[in-house]
């Protein structure tokens, strides 16, 4: 009846032709499908709020490169996925929180040291984040999916086809090898 009505415009002499029912019946039953809709609205707006500061402290420990912090947002059967189209990075996945953290520290780290930044975005109605060079080219977009307080799988795109709607894309190859030097550097600076 709601959707008869509200979307498509019917009159309930024509709602009733439809369904069988007497057009009181038909106002009875849109009234309490109207009430149920907006009894709902609210909840989800708040599960878009609660989502979205849960990427933000999410995000804060990623910057602070805190792996046990990390692993306390990651479910338990997390998985980190990417998509790098055959272009840029691996394809395939990472699974479980304690692995999924240490990759997520063991990438950021480096490149945020070489002046990249974290912007928090929604992607795809989801939160997510956009990993930007330090010259504000897009190197990745990830979208976050959450469930129960908790990322269940963080979706990474890297290829560069795909980052292009995004705005201007940076070399994440040219972005890696600088980063793998600054390690290379800095183990050799302790040796």
């Amino acid at each position: 009846m709601f959707v008869l009505h509200d979307v498509f415009g019917f009159d309930y002499a024509r709602i009733s032709g439809i369904v069988g029912r007497t057009e009181g019946a038909c106002r009875q039953l849109r009234s309490r499908a109207r009430r149920h809709v907006d009894a709902g609205r609210p909840r989800f707006e708040a599960d878009r709020r609660k989502r979205s500061e849960l990427a933000d402290r999410f995000l804060s420990a990623l910057r602070d490169g805190d792996v046990e912090a990390l692993e306390t947002f990651l479910a338990a059967d997390v998985a980190a996925l990417n998509d790098g189209g055959g272009i840029v990075g691996g394809t395939g996945g990472t699974y479980g929180p304690r692995r999924t953290a240490r990759l997520l520290a063991n990438a950021v780290s480096p490149l945020l040291t070489l002046g990249a930044t974290l912007r928090r975005r929604e992607l795809n109605g989801q939160p997510g984040a956009l990993v930007l060079d330090r010259g504000g080219n897009v190197l990745a977009a990830w979208v976050l999916e959450i469930l129960d307080d908790r990322i269940q799988t963080l979706r990474s795109v890297t290829n560069p086809e795909k980052l292009a709607h995004l705005g201007p894309v940076g070399d994440l190859r040219a972005t890696a090898r600088e980063r793998n030097r600054a390690r290379r550097d800095a183990r050799r600076d302790t040796d």
